[in-house]
């Protein structure tokens, strides 16, 4: 079973409520956490840990110029422009590649090569018996982020339970981490900044075929924006949290707040009960 926690822009809480689901969840059942935010994952802050490092290659073609007989067949071929037939040379543009290994099977002389290129890191630990960690981590000046994200979703094939934390946004990294999954779990702000990306997300996931569930974060109990919008969609509200001064501060000091707190450990307990039953469909 996976579960992402998302949001459609980013600095909604979605890091607070993976984090602290995930510890919550792993006092009853084994579980992994991934950190599929990989341009800027911060799981590490509330899981310190020694970690177990590997690195994330893609495989990128190198031009043998004395077999090249510069047809422009990969050119023509190449949709995100990395590669760029002259009369006299190949030029190859490895951010733009997209490793789809389709200027290998037009080139008619074989003269690309494949090479492995680095584009990242993850990073691997046990904070617990009962709990593993997975964080992505792009390489710093690389722009490919889905790379990072399939090298962490390659992990977890076999995981029984596993909860995601998304990349904020609707772009290709967030579909790289929901695809497949079981459902995913928005979080929001009663805003209308909140509301038009919350509305985007919503639209994403309908498309994709995905259920998803809404928690709505720094609540001042005015959330009449999105209750009206959830409620039009029929999409569950499942906890509100509130604009706490002490949850921020544990937040701050890289602390769990239902590791610090009795009370928000059962809140984010019922949580996680409801959100294994709408992920099985039993409601």
């Amino acid at each position: 079973m996976q579960i992402v926690i998302a949001s459609g822009k980013g600095g909604t809480g979605k890091t607070t409520v993976a984090s602290n689901l995930a510890f919550v969840l792993s006092q009853k059942q084994s579980i992994t956490l991934c950190d599929c935010d990989v341009e800027e994952p911060n799981q590490e802050i509330f899981f310190p840990c020694d970690f177990k490092v590997q690195r994330v290659h893609v495989e990128v073609p190198l031009i043998l110029e004395e077999q090249c007989v510069h047809c422009g067949s990969c050119g023509e071929f190449c949709r995100f422009g990395a590669l760029t037939v002259l009369k006299d040379r190949v030029l190859f543009f490895p951010q733009l590649c997209h490793s789809c290994d389709g200027c290998f099977r037009v080139c008619p002389t074989d003269a690309l090569k494949k090479q492995q290129i680095d584009v990242g890191e993850l990073l691997l630990c046990n904070p617990s018996d009962t709990l593993s960690l997975i964080i992505g981590r792009l390489k710093e000046g690389d722009t490919r982020t889905t790379a990072v994200i399939r090298a962490v979703r390659d992990m977890i094939h076999t995981v029984p339970l596993v909860i995601l934390d998304s990349p904020p946004g609707t772009a290709c990294p967030f579909i790289e981490t929901v695809d497949a999954v079981d459902l995913c779990v928005l979080v929001t702000e009663s805003t209308p900044f909140g509301l038009h990306d919350l509305s985007v997300a919503v639209d994403v996931l309908s498309l994709l075929c995905i259920r998803s569930v809404v928690v709505i974060n720094r609540s001042d109990g005015n959330d009449k924006i999105i209750e009206e919008y959830c409620s039009k969609h029929q999409l569950p509200i499942l906890m509100r949290i509130p604009f706490d001064f002490k949850l921020l501060c544990a937040q701050n000091k890289g602390l769990l707040i239902s590791q610090e707190d009795s009370d928000w450990f059962e809140r984010f307990s019922l949580l996680g009960d409801q959100i294994l039953t709408y992920s099985t469909g039993a409601l």
